[in-house]
């Protein structure tokens, strides 16, 4: 028994019932489009202000031609594995600092609050696990008592995470248990959860404004720093630990290299293309299938080409380095854990509810106080995370780690991506993109020889640029709107 054809002669009679029934629940989000239709909608949303990363990506694609043109260098495979290994870090902290971003909200001592995590990483690896001779008795138990501190503020604003975390740094710091390498970047990972817990305390149950709070916490950290590691100390990590000098220093194998790109590229098809058909079939919108196997495509290519590259020794001398650098997974992984947590969770709705509009969101049945609190714990995890990454690039953690430019770097890659200083605008590929075109404009004036002072102009003109695209953008969409 065949299906009578519905009114228009294009679907049967079950397909009818689902996408009227997909009408109901859903509204307008049954509109589907047409390749060319898809094209001119993202270029009218363009045309609207809603630009994204795409300055970003331009400008990277500018910054990689004309450096390319201007040093034999640059392109070279040792060139490009450097450049990986010394974003990374920037990249890192920068996507913690987009979660605070996206609420408005800003944390200046993210770099040092990395910094303090390094040193304690790296005094429990040089003292093999006795913080409490290398901190000395008076700071040690201060240093205990603000754990306890960590852990019971932050069960008193519900966030779990960071209570467990905080826990751990306490149990691992009283246990005394010898240098461990694992032990240790978990360590400066629970600390870091730790001082965002504080921080995230004092700005949203206490209401300071996030830029007194962290400007203060960013003195407070260096002054800590100095006190661990002493007036021109030194404390190495690479000599004392095989396993954190190969996080940013080490490769994967040739075989493992092709493994990771079997999974990335077979894991964003998966994802790409389950999603895409799942919505196709249930009625609802989604791009044009000609657009989704283009992604797909894409990413397989630069991930086949990648990994190609990277498999190639690029050494000049007897020894062999080849293979993807350990940086690569560890950044891709962090940026797709992050992508989940803000597209695919309530948790990642609140954080965009309540940077949109905090009182709509409280309205709302949310915890705007939890939501404000956790994303300075997410900022700081995050940044001790690149704490570790940078630690392990240069080999060692001095008194000056976190300081310098590694702060307006990390706001500066998430903002020049297209992460909005006014909130609720950005995502976790904003970092990526914008730590990119950091490291690309850093390394390639450094073999152009440029000096610091002509480095640190041209990025924070780089960072200006961006800003003021952010700003006119926004402006041009809400008059759009109007």
């Amino acid at each position: 028994m065949t299906e009578k054809p519905s009114a228009t002669g294009t679907h049967s009679a079950p397909e009818e019932a689902k996408r009227a029934g997909a009408i109901s629940d859903f509204g307008i989000d049954t509109t589907s489009k047409t390749t060319s239709e898809a094209l001119g909608d993202y270029f009218a949303r363009v045309r609207g202000g809603e630009l994204g990363s795409l300055p970003a990506l331009a400008g990277l694609i500018v910054l990689v031609i004309y450096f390319a043109t201007q040093s034999e260098f640059f392109l070279s495979l040792t060139n490009i594995a450097n450049l990986f290994q010394q974003g990374a870090s920037t990249i890192i902290i920068a996507m913690g600092l987009v979660f605070v971003l996206l609420l408005g909200e800003i944390d200046l001592s993210a770099g040092t609050a990395s910094g303090v995590c390094a040193a304690i990483m790296a005094l429990h690896v040089v003292r093999n696990g006795n913080l409490l001779g290398g901190m000395g008795t008076t700071v040690f138990y201060v240093f205990c008592a603000l754990l306890v501190v960590a852990i019971g503020l932050s069960v008193l604003m519900r966030i779990w995470a960071g209570a467990a975390l905080s826990a751990v740094a306490l149990i691992i710091t009283l246990s005394g248990a010898a240098a461990n390498a694992w032990l240790e970047m978990l360590l400066a990972l629970c600390v870091g959860a730790a001082i965002g817990a504080i921080t995230g305390f004092l700005v949203a149950r206490i209401g300071m404004p996030s830029f007194v709070v962290t400007l203060a916490l960013f003195i407070t950290w260096q002054g800590v720093i100095l006190k661990l590691i002493g007036q021109g100390g030194t404390l190495p990590i690479s000599s004392e630990s095989p396993t954190l000098n190969d996080v940013a220093n080490g490769n994967l194998t040739i075989g493992g290299s092709w493994i990771f790109c079997v999974i990335v590229a077979g894991g964003y098809a998966a994802v790409t293309l389950g999603r895409h058909f799942k919505r196709l079939n249930g009625g609802l919108v989604t791009q044009p299938t000609p657009i989704a196997l283009a992604k797909v495509a894409a990413v397989t290519m630069l991930a086949v080409v990648g990994t190609y590259v990277f498999t190639i020794n690029r050494s000049q001398s007897a020894i062999v380095i080849e293979g993807v650098p350990f940086v690569v997974p560890i950044v891709l992984g962090l940026m797709v854990i992050g992508l989940y947590v803000l597209n695919r969770t309530r948790y990642g709705r609140h954080i965009y509810a309540v940077g949109g509009n905090a009182e709509a969101a409280r309205r709302a049945g949310i915890n705007v106080p939890k939501i404000r609190a956790s994303v300075f714990v997410v900022c700081s995890s995050l940044a001790a995370i690149g704490a570790i990454v940078y630690s392990s690039k240069v080999g060692s953690v001095d008194p000056q780690a976190g300081a310098l430019n590694t702060l307006l770097f990390a706001v500066g890659a998430a903002v020049i991506g297209g992460t909005s200083l006014f909130g609720g605008k950005g995502k976790i590929t904003d970092a990526v993109i914008g730590g990119t075109v950091i490291a690309v404009v850093q390394n390639g004036l450094g073999l152009l020889n440029y000096g610091a002072a002509e480095i640190n102009i041209i990025t924070g003109i780089v960072l200006l640029v961006a800003a003021t695209v952010d700003a006119l953008s926004r402006r041009r969409a809400a008059v759009a709107t109007s």
